[in-house]
């Protein structure tokens, strides 16, 4: 498997250049030039995830054994693990449903295969961020991901679209030259850029606390902003509504995850270490970003009635859950954090893009104006009200798992106050998506809407099908899918010092005979 993961990287970089290789003679061809990579991809990841190999590869033509003994490893170090494995299975997953959608919604739009060549691009780029082994690729890697977003939530080229890619923009500029910067203290206190390296000199004492402290804050910055988290979260509720919707589902679905939950673990636990000289400051600064989070996210999402805008603000409050459970500093609270980035990857992407449906359905964002759609779009109502009940933890949908895993993992570690708060921020969540199904799936149907017809199926399905995952995510996670996502969590964290270390869970769970 080791030797097929620079296809991850190399198989969506073909794809865009052949969008572009046939821009001009055949253009109907680049959606299925993007579907075909994007379906290597999902097979890959599938095989990547059944066979559990982890390692490291060289992406080049360069050997390790070649460079054994030096601190600096020519070309693209690859590290393929748990960790990296369901994030690759993740991207593959909702980049095929994005896709698919976008057969069909994506005909009013000029200029496709360049669009298809920027999705390519984007996915290339996520990939590579998620298997990147250094930090100077893994900067490499954002900044492809992210070029291809500004480009693509710029696409529709009108006004509103335009002044929310140059806010987004400008905003990933600085996020940009706070990660490079962290990563030129770094190497200019260490000579290393391997993060399994680097996690080893900070270990041992070669890096002065002032210096760590000030990397710690750059980069928490810097990712902090990929994120979405609050304060860094300004782009966000401006770009996901204006982008179309396959671009704001992948958005939210997985570049706020891989850009910035996922290089966020990375740094925070292999490279800087949470139980180092910092770990007690980098604990609390989290567990109060994603309170802010959570709190401002949801209360922000409740008082919307535009539903891509209600959307957006979901996410920051969705990611607070993540961060919090980070946090804890336990395996716990890792698996449960990552479990929880994962279902809201596929209840989210099919959130965005039932709103693309429905606005589509019905020219508007406004669910005041929507009615009762559920009458005259049964799928798209499936798939959104599938998407809806996971977000809001209703059993025995993926997202009551992670959440009731996070309140766990809080209690457990003696936080009994953001336990509190992330229980009472799941009631709001609940509170919002019920006033969503209430106003624009189950209301009075507007006179004008009596006459509609459905999405096409090339719509509808994919956003049935991540709905179908969500409730699959939630039943197979008693029998056996813990076991995959804690094996992941383990890739981060593996020592001794956990509260709930993986082999006291399991048997803990089995001797109660239940899940938590």
């Amino acid at each position: 498997m080791l030797d097929l993961v620079p296809l991850f990287v190399l198989i969506p970089l073909g794809a865009a250049f052949a969008c572009l290789l046939v821009k001009k003679r055949a253009p109907a061809v680049a959606p299925w030039l993007s579907l075909v990579s994007v379906v290597a991809l999902l097979g890959l990841a599938i095989a990547g995830v059944v066979q559990g190999t982890s390692g490291a590869a060289i992406a080049g033509g360069w050997s390790l054994e070649t460079h054994l003994g030096t601190s600096f490893l020519p070309g693209i170090v690859l590290v393929f693990d748990g960790l990296s494995a369901m994030f690759l299975l993740l991207v593959a997953v909702v980049s095929t449903a994005v896709l698919l959608f976008g057969l069909r919604y994506m005909d009013t739009y000029d200029g496709r295969p360049l669009y298809y060549a920027l999705l390519s691009l984007l996915i290339a780029g996520m990939n590579g961020a998620v298997l990147a082994g250094d930090l100077f690729n893994l900067y490499v890697f954002i900044e492809i991901a992210s070029i291809a977003s500004y480009a693509l939530v710029a696409f529709g080229t009108g006004g509103r679209e335009i002044e929310a890619a140059f806010k987004y923009l400008m905003l990933g500029a600085v996020a940009s030259s706070s990660i490079l910067l962290g990563i030129a203290v770094l190497y200019a206190s260490t000579g290393l850029l391997n993060m399994a390296d680097l996690g080893a000199a900070i270990a041992a004492g070669q890096v002065s606390e002032a210096t760590l402290l000030a990397v710690a804050t750059l980069f928490l910055a810097g990712l902090g902003l990929k994120a979405a988290m609050m304060p860094f979260h300004a782009w966000l509720p401006d770009a996901h509504p204006s982008a179309p919707a396959p671009i704001s589902a992948m958005l939210s679905g997985l570049l706020i995850k891989t850009l910035g939950i996922y290089a966020l673990v990375r740094v925070l636990y292999v490279v800087i270490g949470m139980d180092g000289v910092l770990g007690g400051s980098l604990q609390t600064l989290l567990l109060v970003l994603g309170c802010l989070s959570m709190v401002g996210g949801v209360l922000l999402a409740l008082g919307q009635t535009d539903l891509k805008r209600l959307l957006a603000y979901s996410s920051i409050s969705q990611m607070g859950f993540v961060l919090v459970a980070l946090g804890t500093n336990t395996w716990l609270g890792v698996a449960a954090g990552i479990y929880h980035a994962l279902n809201h990857a596929l209840f989210k992407s099919a959130l965005f893009l039932s709103a693309g449906s429905l606005e589509r359905l019905t020219g508007t964002r406004d669910i005041t104006e929507m009615g009762g759609i559920a009458r005259v779009a049964p799928a798209t109502t499936l798939g959104t009200v599938g998407a809806s009940l996971s977000i809001a933890g209703v059993p025995p949908f993926n997202g009551f798992w992670s959440k009731l895993l996070i309140l766990i993992a809080l209690f457990s570690a003696g936080l009994p106050v953001v336990g509190a708060i992330a229980a009472a921020t799941a009631v709001l969540t609940l509170v919002t998506f019920v006033k969503v199904q209430h106003k624009a799936l189950f209301g009075a149907l507007p006179e004008r809407l009596k006459d509609i017809k459905d999405v096409p199926a090339s719509m509808s399905l994919p956003v049935v099908a991540l709905a179908l995952l969500c409730l699959l995510g939630g039943l197979l996670w008693p029998l056996g899918l813990q076991d995959i996502v804690g094996d992941a969590a383990a890739s981060v964290r593996t020592d001794a010092k956990t509260n709930l270390a993986p082999e006291q869970y399991r048997t803990m769970v089995h001797s109660e005979g239940r899940q938590p």
